[in-house]
């Protein structure tokens, strides 16, 4: 018997829009609405409204809060000031990932960490029996009471300043503050997963189809397209986001997944780090590279890379890029082949079709940085 899946506060929004709905990590997604181009399109043109309730937050707090996550992630915790995010990591005592996600300094003592939709069950497993040693830390799952929409694109900032009390011109990147957007309590975040400016909301389950039906009406002169799955991921592919599943997974560890800038040994032990100091000095054996389709085809998840007949890799992502208008791909290739430049074949149903590796990203950030 297969379970059931999931639905986001926003489900009856997505069925009223038209939109075309497929499984996701266990839930009913929109994966998209007019078009993936279009809404590729309109949000590196305008504004994307995405729905991202899926994603699974953990709420932990305490005086044991920063020493558990400190143990759990790769990162360091403690350079993160409230009001601040991190990017980062969980492993396993192999070194290889458990998730990537992001960690929020609520408070003094108060954290909420974003996890992906398909590891909720197996990340909270992860964090509450591998911190099960640490005292004064209190773990709470708040997923199932908090609804997510993403805001992307570079008329994100003048559509949510216009709903709400907070001047978010002020939150810095990688920053989050409270407020009300549309009336609604929220915990406005200045973060994204498609590389251009732009918000991700975190707003009480109930709040969120209000949220969503205001950011559609005062973002409709301004183009505010939806925005499902499928753009989502060639917005992240053209930025060389890894995605979970697909780049990152058990089976992978993050020097190779060029997640080394998040791995901080110096800060003292956590899960993992005897592997990836070892792994390190002995150095990596492949790399995740982006690769750019010489020849007119599409590189897709397992396709074989190889180098004048021999395999050297496999591609772990890839499709056209709407903003590059170019075939591209991400594969994980043999450190001697990976270097810029080097060219490749991606095997595709028996042929090998011509590639090269190239530089990365492949569009250009435009997410506001600190000044």
């Amino acid at each position: 018997m297969t379970e059931a899946l999931k639905r986001t506060p926003l489900y009856q929004e997505h069925v009223a829009s038209g939109a075309r709905l497929v499984p996701f990590g266990g839930w009913t997604m929109p994966v998209q609405y007019t078009g993936i181009v279009e809404e590729h399109r309109a949000t590196r043109g305008a504004v994307g409204l995405f729905d991202v309730s899926h994603m699974g937050e953990f709420e932990v707090e305490g005086p044991g809060a920063l020493a558990a996550l400190q143990y759990l992630t790769t990162n360091d915790v403690a350079a993160l000031q409230v009001g601040q995010i991190q990017y980062s990591v969980l492993c396993y005592p192999s070194g290889t990932i458990v998730d990537d996600l992001t960690v929020y300094r609520m408070g003094d003592a108060r954290y909420m960490i974003t996890v992906n939709a398909g590891n909720i069950d197996k990340d909270w497993a992860h964090v509450t029996k591998s911190t099960a040693h640490v005292k004064d830390a209190r773990w709470r799952d708040a997923s199932d009471g908090t609804g997510l929409v993403a805001v992307q694109g570079p008329k994100a900032e003048a559509l949510v300043g216009r709903l709400t009390d907070r001047d978010v011109t002020t939150i810095g990147y990688y920053r989050f503050a409270h407020g009300h957007v549309a009336g609604v309590p929220t915990v406005i975040s200045r973060s994204g997963y498609t590389g251009e400016d732009g918000f991700e909301l975190y707003v009480p389950a109930d709040g969120t189809a209000k949220l969503w039906k205001a950011l559609q009406a005062a973002g409709r002169a301004d183009g505010a397209t939806l925005v499902g799955l499928g753009a989502r991921d060639t917005l992240r592919l053209e930025m060389k986001y890894a995605l979970y599943g697909n780049d990152i997974d058990e089976t992978t560890n993050p020097l190779e997944a060029g997640l080394g800038w998040v791995v901080k040994p110096a800060k003292g032990e956590f899960i993992g780090r005897e592997a990836l100091e070892k792994i390190r000095a002995e150095g990596l054996r492949r790399r995740l590279v982006g690769i750019e389709m010489v020849d007119r085809a599409v590189a897709r998840h397992a396709y074989p890379v190889s180098k004048d007949g021999c395999a050297v890799g496999i591609v772990t992502s890839g499709s056209y890029g709407p903003s590059v208008d170019r075939y591209i791909g991400i594969a994980y290739v043999e450190t001697a082949r990976a270097s810029v430049g080097t060219k490749l074949d991606v095997e595709i149903r028996g042929q090998g079709k011509a590639a090269q590796v190239v530089r990365t990203p492949f569009y250009p950030s435009k997410v506001k940085k600190p000044g």
